[in-house]
C-alpha cells in the first residue's frame, strides 16, 4: 500500500507540472468515446425527440416480460416479503450470503448518484411529469430483474471451497448451450464479461470517485482549503477503503453493504421526508403537477413523448434492470430454489427507482427548484431543494453522495472481478490483480478528467444489455416453468419447506 501512496504522489506531482494531461487523455480517447457512444446510443426522432434505441430495447424487454409472467411485479411483492424476513431460509443451502444480503449487494451497485442527480435532470428536462413515467417504467423493470437474477442462480457454479461464481456470463454460455446456441452463447457471454470490466473499471469506479470529490469539495467551500489540489490524496484514502472491503470477497462486501445501504437510505429519505413533511400542504399540488404533466406536458420539448422518453431513461439508469450485474450478486445467494431468488430481486427496482426516485422527484417538485433558470442541474438542483428548507441539509446530501459511492464502488469491484475471472481464470493472483488495479483507478479518478473515459463505460455498460436480454428471451420459457413448479410449492401452499 505504501508502494501504491508513492506511485500516486509522483503521479499528482507530474500531473502539477505537466496541466495538459487531461487534455492528452480526452484527445486520445475522445475519437472511440464518439465512435461507442453513436453506435451504442444510437437514437432516432420520435416526435421531434431524440430516442435512443438501446433505452427502447430495455423498455421493450421490461414490459414483453411484465406480460409473460402474469404481472408477477405485483403478485410477487408479498412472497419476496416474507423470504426477505427468513421465512423460507434453510441454514443448509448453498450459497455464500443471505436473502438481505444478497439484495442490500445489488442495490449498493444501483443506489448512487443517479437516484440524486439524474433524477434531477430528468425532471429539469421533462417536468414534473417524467416522475409518473419514471415509476411506471421502475415497475415494468422489476420483471426483468425477477428473470435475469433468477437465471443467475439457476446457472451458478459453485467451486470446491464453496465459493459461488453466476451471473449472465454463466448463464448466457451454459443456458444457451442446453438450446443448442452454443457458440453464440459463449461470444454472447465473452461480450458481456468484457464490457463488465470495463464498465467497472471506468464508470462505475472512476466517476463515483471524481464525484465523490466534487461533493467532497463542494461540502468543504469554494474557497482553498487543503484537499483542492489533492484530488490524488481524496482518491488514495477512498481506495483504501474500498480495498479494505473487497478483499475479503463477497462474504466481506456484503456485510458492509447490509449495513451501508440502509444508512445511507436511511440518512437521505428522513431527509427528503422531512422536506415533505415540512411542504405537507403542497403535496396534493405536486401530485397534480405530475399526473397533468404526464399526460399534457405544456412547455416540454418533444411534448408528451419528451417527457415520457425522460421518465423511462431515468428509471432504465437507475434500476439497471436488463443490463444484468445485479444477477452476479444475486447469484451469491444461499438458496437452492432460483425461483425464490428473483423474487428478492423484483423489490430492487421497486426501491431504487419507485420509493427513492420518486420521494427525489418529489423534493423537487414541492420545492419549485426544477423552475429554476439558471442553468444548474443534477446534484446541485437536488442540493438546492433541500437547502430551501434547512441550510445545512446540503451537508447531510453530500454525506449520502459519499455512501453512494463507496457502496456502487463496493458492489461493482465484485462484479468485475467475477467477469475478470471469467475471461482469463480465477485464482488468488488474478484476482488480487483485479481489485489492486480497481483501487488503483478509483484513486486516479479523483483527479483526473473523465468525459471520454466516461463515454466510454456508459457504452460498455448498456453494451451488456444488449447480450443479456437476447439471452432472457431465448430463456424465459425456464424460468416460467420453474416458477409455476416453485409457486405450487411454496406460494399458493406457503409451505416453507
Amino acid at each position: 500500500m505504501s508502494k501504491l501512496f508513492l506511485f500516486l504522489l509522483s503521479f499528482s506531482h507530474f500531473q502539477s507540472q505537466t496541466v495538459s494531461i487531461d487534455n492528452t487523455i480526452n484527445q486520445a480517447l475522445s475519437p472511440i468515446a464518439d465512435l461507442f457512444t453513436r453506435i451504442i446510443f444510437y437514437s432516432v426522432p420520435i416526435a421531434d425527440t431524440p430516442v435512443p434505441l438501446i433505452v427502447l430495447w430495455l423498455i421493450a424487454a421490461a414490459t414483453i416480460f411484465t406480460l409473460y409472467f402474469g404481472f408477477l411485479n405485483f403478485k410477487g411483492v408479498a412472497h419476496a416479503i416474507k423470504v426477505i424476513r427468513g421465512d423460507f431460509s434453510d441454514p443448509n443451502d448453498p450459497g455464500e450470503v443471505s436473502h438481505f444480503q444478497a439484495l442490500t449487494t445489488a442495490l449498493s451497485g444501483t443506489v448512487g448518484l443517479g437516484n440524486i442527480a439524474g433524477v434531477a435532470i430528468a425532471v429539469s428536462i421533462g417536468g414534473p411529469g417524467a416522475t409518473f413515467w419514471m415509476i411506471i417504467a421502475g415497475l415494468l423493470g422489476m420483471s426483468t430483474k425477477f428473470l435475469e437474477c433468477s437465471l443467475g442462480v439457476k446457472y451458478r457454479t459453485i467451486d470446491s471451497k464453496g465459493q459461488v461464481y453466476g451471473g449472465p456470463m454463466f448463464y448466457l454460455r451454459d443456458g444457451l448451450a442446453q438450446l443448442g446456441f452454443r457458440k453464440t452463447g459463449k461470444v454472447l457471454a465473452y461480450f458481456f464479461a468484457v464490457c463488465c470490466v470495463i464498465a467497472s473499471l471506468c464508470g462505475s469506479n472512476m466517476l463515483q470517485s471524481n464525484q465523490a470529490f466534487m461533493q467532497f469539495s463542494v461540502a468543504i467551500g469554494t474557497e482553498p482549503h487543503f484537499f483542492s489540489d489533492k484530488g490524488w490524496l481524496f482518491g488514495s484514502i477512498l481506495a483504501c477503503i474500498i480495498g479494505f472491503v473487497i478483499i475479503g470477497g463477497i462474504k466481506s462486501i456484503a456485510k458492509v453493504t447490509e449495513k451501508v445501504v440502509p444508512l445511507m437510505a436511511g440518512l437521505y429519505l428522513c431527509a427528503a421526508l422531512f422536506i415533505l413533511i415540512w411542504h405537507i400542504e403542497k403535496i396534493p399540488h405536486a401530485i397534480s403537477l405530475i399526473f397533468q404533466g404526464a399526460f399534457v406536458a405544456e412547455g416540454v420539448a418533444g411534448g408528451i413523448i419528451g417527457v415520457i422518453i425522460q421518465g423511462f431513461k431515468r428509471a432504465t439508469f437507475s434500476s439497471e434492470a436488463g443490463v444484468g450485474a445485479a444477477s452476479i450478486a444475486h447469484a451469491t445467494a444461499a438458496t437452492k430454489e432460483p425461483i425464490r431468488e428473483g423474487y428478492v430481486a423484483l423489490l430492487e427496482p421497486f426501491i431504487d427507482t419507485v420509493v427513492i426516485c420518486t420521494i427525489t422527484a418529489l423534493v423537487i417538485v414541492i420545492t419549485g427548484a426544477y423552475t429554476s433558470v439558471d442553468g444548474i442541474d443534477g446534484v446541485a438542483l437536488t442540493s438546492r431543494a433541500f437547502a430551501s428548507v434547512i441550510s445545512w441539509f446540503p451537508y447531510l446530501l453530500s454525506l449520502a453522495v459519499l455512501l453512494f459511492a463507496i457502496s456502487t464502488m463496493i458492489s461493482w469491484a465484485y462484479y468485475g472481478s467475477i467477469a475478470w475471472g471469467f475471461i482469463v481464470g480465477h485464482s488468488k493472483f488474478k484476482d488480487i490483480s483485479y481489485k489492486l488495479i480497481f483501487c488503483l483507478f478509483t484513486a486516479v479518478g479523483a483527479s483526473v478528467s473523465l468525459e471520454s473515459v466516461i463515454a466510454i463505460s456508459d457504452s460498455m455498460f448498456f453494451s451488456m444489455a444488449i447480450a443479456n436480454i437476447i439471452g432472457l428471451y431465448l430463456l424465459a420459457p425456464q424460468i416460467k416453468q420453474d416458477l409455476h413448479r416453485y409457486q405450487l410449492r411454496y406460494v399458493h401452499t406457503d409451505n416453507p419447506h
